[in-house]
């Protein structure tokens, strides 16, 4: 009897459990399709939750990708790094090559500003609010 009362329970846990999932997911789309697709990204900015990262308008539809970049370059001799708040720390660049081999790899700043980020630059782009 005990046996039974507990896969009752267990039962009834899953189907609570179903119901309490939402009904629809958000859908992530890559950064690549968006554009691929003829979304148009906009400067870089903050999401709703604080975020550094990018809009990608399509028509109706809009979508937040934050940036996935720890560090860009400035110019052909500066470089700056982002803390997890999104400020930027400028960097000694001859130091850090020293230490972490060649920055030339990082994007530019002002291309990250401007809105043109590489598609390895952005995360996973998720609806906007």
């Amino acid at each position: 009897m005990d046996r039974a009362k507990a896969l009752v329970r267990l039962a009834a846990a899953v189907m609570a459990a179903q119901f309490a999932m939402p009904l629809t997911h958000a859908n992530a789309e890559s950064y690549a399709a968006l554009q691929g697709q003829g979304y148009k990204t906009s400067k870089l900015t903050r999401g709703a939750s604080g975020s550094l990262g990018w809009f990608v308008v399509g028509g109706s539809t809009k979508f937040f990708c934050p940036m996935r970049v720890a560090t860009a370059q400035v110019g052909k001799t500066g470089l700056v790094g982002f803390t997890s708040s999104g400020k930027q720390v400028r960097l000694d660049r001859k130091v850090y090559e020293q230490h972490a081999g060649s920055a030339s790899i990082y994007p530019q700043l002002s291309d990250l500003q401007a809105g043109r980020p590489r598609p390895q630059d952005v995360r996973a782009c998720v609806p906007a609010r």
